[in-house]
């Protein structure tokens, strides 16, 4: 076959001529490019030098916590925002799943739990969580150095999550806080603890949201969401800014299995308001109000004749005798402003409320019929968890066999319970009355004795009143089975 030497000269040409324009264009970048890669580069390595700076000079003040309690351990529903009960969990669970059958019902022995902590003086206190050492018989804090001590709870708090232990030690390092009030969505932070027993695991990543609540991990909730890799063990240990000082605490994550890149941390300055107050008298004091506020959607301000768009909460229900009822507040009231600060959820609205101590006074800008009126409050002391909730005695749990947690919108849209009402069954005890009767994990209670129940409040109420009959009937559903009648019997008061 002949080739037309015509034709492929003309190709060998044109090659040579997009050769030769490609060269020119790729020698004219390296000025522009190539500096902005290097620049780049040079950005990610100081970026680096500052992680490595940050996680030397931290480090040595970060702690490892052991805790022991004799404990009474039940079934329980896996738990769907580890930390949950650190001594029911086998720090490596996750890797090696347990059969609920291989559990005693009612093993009672030492628990062990792992976490972390922080030293925040040089004398010894350090931050943990609540759900590490409360409650805990034994309490053994690890130095960076590998020096042992047996500490001291000097207080445990329940709304907020924290706690503070102290070892007897002297020039120990310690961590400075920042303001967290004052942290921004996007910033670096880096995460420090013992995740699995790994000691001293430093991660690193952003604020993703702050503010966040209604996540039933505490009373009081205002948490920083990161994604800095926070796993089993991270508990308490500290979430720190580029500066080196702590913005927070970490407390939990979501995901059965670990780390899923979302995480919690209680903000620094709720933290250091309860330490303050530990130092002070061992007791944590919230201010309280006696409302049930709600946030009031933007779109639902022309309902009450404000204007579309503006925020508020809606007061839905007023305590008899409460400190809002003898202030003043009504129902249906709009509270606009708290001490001359916007309000805009409810969430906020009551964690500002108890950073006030018990006795002093706050003004509420409400607004009613269509007018503002400003309200002079004098706050009361905030009941415990458990009697806000009307916790039932442990013996009466121990009676019916199982306990329950309030039905909210999270869990019903998880376990198929949308537009439904009730307590949802949250921990089973094997062999009980309950167990044997048909009573399940995840099972939903409307009823107790022909009496609507849509809160643990409401159920624990019911059965304290059952207790004069000596039964229980409980109307119960069970995922998408028909709902069914149960009868328990309960010891007559």
């Amino acid at each position: 076959m002949q080739i037309d030497s015509f034709k492929l000269n003309k190709h060998l040409l044109r090659g040579r001529v997009v050769a030769t324009f490609v060269l020119l264009v790729f020698l004219a970048l390296p000025a522009s490019v190539f500096a902005e890669e290097q620049e780049s580069i040079v950005a990610l390595r100081q970026m680096g030098k500052a992680f490595t700076s940050i996680a030397e000079n931290a480090s040595p003040a970060v702690v490892a916590i052991t805790a022991e309690r004799t404990a009474t351990r039940r079934y329980s529903a896996p738990r769907e925002w580890p930390f949950g009960d650190p001594f029911e969990n086998d720090p490596f669970e996750f890797f090696r799943r347990r059969s609920p059958r291989q559990r005693s019902p009612q093993q009672r022995g030492p628990a062990v739990a792992q976490g972390s902590g922080f030293l925040v003086s040089a004398d010894g206190y350090i931050f943990t969580n609540n759900h590490l050492v409360g409650g805990a018989e034994k309490v053994e804090v690890e130095l960076g150095d590998g020096r042992k001590f047996d500490a001291k709870i000097i207080g445990a708090d329940e709304d907020t999550d924290v706690a503070v232990v102290k070892i007897d030690a002297k020039e120990l390092p310690y961590l400075e806080f920042a303001d967290s009030d004052a942290i921004e969505v996007g910033e670096w932070v880096l995460a420090i603890g013992n995740p699995l027993t790994f000691s001293h695991t430093v991660t690193a990543g952003i604020v993703s949201a702050t503010g966040r609540s209604s996540l039933g991990l505490a009373t009081l909730e205002n948490f920083i969401q990161t994604d800095a890799a926070i796993n089993f063990g991270n508990s308490g240990g500290p979430l720190i800014n580029l500066d080196g000082k702590v913005v927070g605490m970490n407390s939990a994550i979501v995901g059965a299995s670990g780390n899923i890149g979302i995480g919690f941390a209680i903000p620094i300055n709720m933290a250091k308001h309860a330490y303050d107050q530990f130092l002070e008298g061992g007791t944590v004091e919230y201010g309280f109000l006696g409302v049930m506020p709600e946030t009031m959607s933007p779109d639902d301000a022309p309902i009450f004749d404000l204007e579309e768009g503006t925020r508020g909460v809606e007061i839905t229900e007023v305590t008899p005798d409460s400190p809002a009822d003898k202030g003043g507040v009504k129902y249906n009231d709009v509270i606009l402003e708290l001490n001359g600060e916007p309000v805009e959820s409810a969430d906020t609205f009551r964690n500002r409320v108890a950073r006030h101590k018990p006795g002093s006074t706050v003004e509420l800008l409400v607004w009613r019929d269509g007018k503002r009126k400003t309200l002079t409050v004098k706050l009361g002391k905030r009941p415990s968890r458990a009697e806000l909730d009307g916790a039932l005695p442990e013996d009466t749990v121990e009676e019916l066999g199982f306990a329950v947690r309030t039905l909210t919108d999270e869990l019903a849209q998880r376990y198929g319970y949308e537009n439904q009402t009730g307590v949802i069954v949250s921990e089973v005890v094997p062999g009980s009355q309950a167990a044997r009767a048909g009573i399940v994990l995840r099972a939903l209670i409307k009823e107790v004795n022909l009496r609507q129940v849509k809160n643990t409040k409401e159920f624990n109420e019911a059965i304290k009143k059952a207790k004069k009959r000596g039964r229980a009937r409980l109307l119960v559903k069970r995922g998408h089975y028909p709902m069914v009648s149960i009868t328990l019997r309960l010891s007559q008061e």
